[in-house]
């Protein structure tokens, strides 16, 4: 039986461990919360006492966690000093470039083989074992990566070598909260000009401005019944994590001497939805700031 040490299960680590126990793999879980831990062995996982001792005798280590800053300092004081060298370790997590390439490079220096292998398509999909996986590997490895990311995935691509997973996230994500804003501002208009939100989705999706953030995860209440618009925009992709992203993003574009001024005026417009207390819903409610409402209040 595979053994995998999963360390990170908040919103989307806890449904990607417990699709990994689905598949019959033994999964020794931690993570810093008491709550997600009990949640973790309700769902076929065994609770490690600390990070160190569930990466013990590990077959796989994967980490979902917070920010490179989190990634750098457990693979330096948990992962690497206490893994199995025949371990193969994947970060999920969304952090920096430089970060993922830092972790990549002490990681083969020790001897491990190691992916960064960032995530689309929110916690729906992490429950359901279908997400999308960014993969930045050495390309022989990457056969043994997919197979370690299956019971989780619906579809997992090589991105190129070490930190091209993160690279295609953020840029991904970019396009992403650009274009829901985009979305939100024609429903915004075409309320604000008498015409019906369904009638408009339905003329849009069959016209030029269709795109995923109109027919997949449409922000108007109504047309999309799994879309988070039709819960009080609970659940899906916190809008504080879009801000993260699009943060990553405009670092990247200034280290790299790129042009984004979409990408900017996109974080400042979540930025600002976050200090008026968005932070916590799925970034599509920003439909609601456009719109003149205050953020839909917390569940």
């Amino acid at each position: 039986m595979t053994r995998v040490a999963f360390i990170g299960l908040g919103n989307m680590g806890g449904g990607m461990a417990a699709n990994q126990a689905k598949a019959g793999r033994e999964v020794m879980a931690f993570d810093l919360s008491a709550a997600a831990l009990d949640r973790a062995r309700g769902q076929g996982c065994k609770a490690a006492p600390s990070a160190s001792q569930a990466v013990a005798g590990a077959d796989v280590v994967i980490t979902m966690l917070p920010a490179g800053a989190h990634v750098r300092k457990v693979y330096a004081e948990d992962i690497l000093p206490h893994a199995p060298k025949s371990a193969l370790l994947v970060d999920c997590s969304t952090i920096d470039v430089d970060s993922a390439r830092a972790v990549a490079a002490q990681a083969k220096a020790a001897g491990f083989r190691f992916a960064d292998a960032p995530v689309s398509g929110g916690t729906a999909a992490a429950d359901a074992g279908t997400l999308a996986f960014m993969v930045g590997c050495d390309e022989p490895d990457f056969a043994a990566v997919e197979a370690a990311l299956e019971p989780m995935s619906r579809i997992t691509i090589r991105a190129g070598d070490h930190g091209a997973g993160q690279a295609a996230k953020i840029c991904n994500n970019m396009v992403l909260g650009i274009s829901m804003i985009g979305v939100c501002e024609a429903f915004a208009l075409a309320e604000k000009l008498g015409l019906d939100g369904e009638r408009f989705f339905e003329i849009a999706s069959k016209s030029s401005g269709q795109c995923w953030s109109l027919t997949s995860y449409c922000p108007w209440p109504g047309p999309v019944p799994a879309a988070p618009s039709n819960r009080g925009y609970e659940g899906g992709f916190a809008t504080a994590m879009m801000l993260k992203d699009l943060k990553l993003a405009q670092e990247a574009a200034a280290k790299a001497g790129a042009a984004a001024p979409l990408g900017a005026a996109a974080e400042g417009l979540y930025a600002l939805f976050d200090r008026l207390g968005g932070g916590g819903k799925d970034f599509s409610a920003i439909l609601e700031m456009l719109r003149g409402h205050a953020p839909p209040p917390a569940a």
